[in-house]
């Protein structure tokens, strides 16, 4: 199972640096439940709350907390904050009347880092319990053919992909052997993967800016749509402008919004650059 806490999306540390300097007080709740009726996660129930412990006892090393530290995007007092870091056991309540019911409730600077570890651990017991030993032979084969695919394209050259697979895989190793086994395949196609431990044992680019979850947070803790526009420019600002995004909401969300207005579900909305915009 986990081993480390950069076991999870780069995309969470960006998040996480700009709750820390903007919202370190904002209250969150992330739920799972599996709504599958043919999979019952009950069966993983008491290796989920053992590997939920186990996640709860890591903490980052000062090897880890380096390379963060070189990403040129992290600020050190974030780092500062990560070396205190620990997830706490006492935000995850978990319901089994239904089915497995994982709710998160707490403040979002320290519950953000949960959502991809567990989702990554769900699906690993899962396939454990079913108790089938996979046929490693036939997934080599399909990735060496997925492999030879791209190789063969006459446009290969312009083709680009990273890898996002870390809450969906099947396991830990499966997910290390696929990347490294691409890494050396197709070096000019892959630019990186989401997953900062594995971006950090095989040296390639950790990929990632924001989740939905970002928007959606901010949809709650301020719902006009120019300040979510707003939080984004703030999240530019904390990657220290390695990322570009647009300066007002797109012409689409507006219409969207107009649409709404005219059937009376909306309320109206207003922007108005921030005065950084420009930056």
């Amino acid at each position: 199972m986990l081993v480390s806490l950069l076991d999870t999306d780069l995309y969470k540390f960006t998040m996480m640096q700009v709750v820390l300097h903007q919202f370190p007080g904002a209250q969150v709740e992330y739920r799972f439940r599996c709504r599958t009726e043919a999979v019952d996660l009950l069966m993983i129930e008491a290796p989920f709350r053992a590997a939920l412990t186990q996640l709860c006892a890591l903490r980052f090393n000062e090897d880890e907390l380096s390379y963060l530290r070189n990403l040129r995007y992290i600020k050190p007092d974030f780092v500062d904050f990560l070396r205190l870091f620990q997830l706490n056991e006492g935000y995850v309540e978990i319901d089994t009347r239904q089915g497995l019911d994982i709710r998160i409730r707490g403040p979002w600077l320290h519950t953000i880092l949960f959502e991809v570890p567990l989702l990554a651990i769900i699906n690993e017991l899962y396939f454990k319990a079913l108790g089938t030993v996979p046929d490693l032979s036939i997934a080599r084969k399909r990735l060496d053919d997925k492999i030879n695919l791209i190789q063969a394209h006459p446009d290969v050259t312009h083709f680009v992909f990273s890898d996002f697979g870390t809450r969906r895989r099947f396991s830990t190793a499966w997910q290390q052997e696929v990347v490294h086994t691409l890494k050396h395949a197709l070096p000019q196609q892959l630019s990186g993967t989401s997953n900062v431990l594995i971006a950090k044992t095989l040296g390639i680019s950790a990929i990632g800016t924001m989740a939905h979850e970002y928007l959606q947070a901010f949809q709650a803790l301020g719902p006009r749509l120019a300040m979510t526009s707003m939080r984004c420019h703030a999240l530019r600002r904390s990657m220290s402008g390695s990322i570009r995004l647009p300066v007002k909401p797109s012409s689409c969300a507006m219409r969207r919004v107009a649409s709404l207005q005219k059937r009376g579900k909306c309320l109206s909305i207003r922007y108005s650059p921030p005065r950084w915009a420009s930056s």
